[in-house]
């Protein structure tokens, strides 16, 4: 168990705050996930998947934590850009300003940005956790683009 935590703890708080905006909430999301996966680690299917396994854990916990107090604007409320043709507009932008500027996202924006950029899930898995339409999935992430696009403007080089 404690080479387990070892391994995958600093990568699930990570996870679990970039969700929840909250240090205090991922810690405890990431200590109640790590209970959990001990406790049921005889349903892990193969001894390689432990990582994507708990991850999946301490995603589904962080997304009920967060659901309490998510707001999502309704897809009339959202113009939708086409999206950038200039690529990887942010790459300029220092990691921890990007971060930051993600971080001041409304939470909608940021959660379903986050599953989406940084986490890798297509709009129908985010959609199915979140309890949400394709479209609603698709809307806040534009939403969230916008915002961010428009947030660091300054400190981009154009």
């Amino acid at each position: 168990m404690k080479v387990l935590y070892g391994l995958f703890a600093k990568e699930m708080l990570t996870l679990a705050f970039r969700l929840t905006d909250n240090l205090h909430d991922a810690e405890d999301i990431v200590q109640e996930s790590f209970i959990h996966s001990f406790k049921v680690i005889d349903q892990l299917k193969e001894d390689g998947n432990f990582g994507p396994w708990l991850k999946r854990i301490v995603l589904n916990k962080s997304l009920k934590k967060i659901k309490k107090r998510q707001t999502i604007i309704t897809l009339d409320q959202v113009h939708i850009e086409e999206p950038d043709q200039s690529g990887r507009w942010y790459e300029s932008i220092p990691h921890n300003i990007v971060q930051e500027a993600i971080q001041d996202l409304p939470n909608g924006c940021r959660e379903i940005l986050t599953l989406f950029l940084l986490d890798n899930f297509k709009h129908r898995e985010i959609a199915e956790m979140l309890d949400i339409s394709v479209s609603t999935s698709k809307s806040q992430y534009q939403y969230g683009l916008k915002i961010l696009r428009s947030n660091l403007k300054k400190y981009r080089n154009e």
